[in-house]
């Protein structure tokens, strides 16, 4: 994996932090939770070489397909992308225009995106445990669930006014 690339959970990579069904080291696994499809390669390696974790960690979990290049993740869907009926829009939370995704799982990976980002932008590390559970949830009811926790933990490090601007913004986009 290149340096500039972006990597992604997999379908499986999803699965595996949601069921340990391989039973990956302890170092692997964490570093398979801090891929978020945001940092590049090189930052991840960054961040991997600060948790001690092996050099060729990103190439072990691409290698066991947990996760992928975006841009190798997006030529795949494009490929394998059913002609739409009718185009949905992506919520204001993202593009300003306050529509709602129709699908269920646009709806999950919209809100998958918002809570992963809201973790990382203000939580940082105090956010571990809660994006843990965010990758644990399977449907975009139960990311909805965690939306008073996020809103808990939010509330602790940041202002109230700021938690209830975030807030206000999964409520529109959800």
């Amino acid at each position: 994996m290149r340096d500039s690339d972006v990597p992604v959970k997999t379908n499986e990579g999803r699965d595996e932090i949601q069921h340990r069904t391989r039973k990956l080291p302890t170092v692997l696994r964490s570093i398979l939770l801090i891929v978020d499809g945001d940092r590049s390669a090189r930052h991840l390696r960054d961040l991997i070489a600060s948790l001690h974790g092996p050099a060729d960690a990103l190439e072990q979990l691409e290698t066991m397909g947990l996760i992928a290049s975006s841009a190798a993740v997006a030529a795949t869907q494009v490929a394998h992308a059913p002609t739409p009926q009718a185009p949905f829009a992506v919520p204001r939370a993202i593009n300003g225009h306050g529509a709602v995704p129709a699908d269920a799982a646009q709806r999950y990976q919209t809100l998958y995106t918002l809570m992963s980002e809201t973790v990382r932008e203000h939580l940082g590390l105090r956010g571990y445990f809660l994006q843990l559970k965010i990758e644990r949830c399977g449907n975009s009811e139960e990311l909805t669930e965690l939306l008073p926790d996020l809103s808990a933990a939010l509330a602790k490090v940041r202002k109230d006014d700021i938690a209830a601007e975030i807030e206000a913004r999964f409520a529109t986009g959800s």
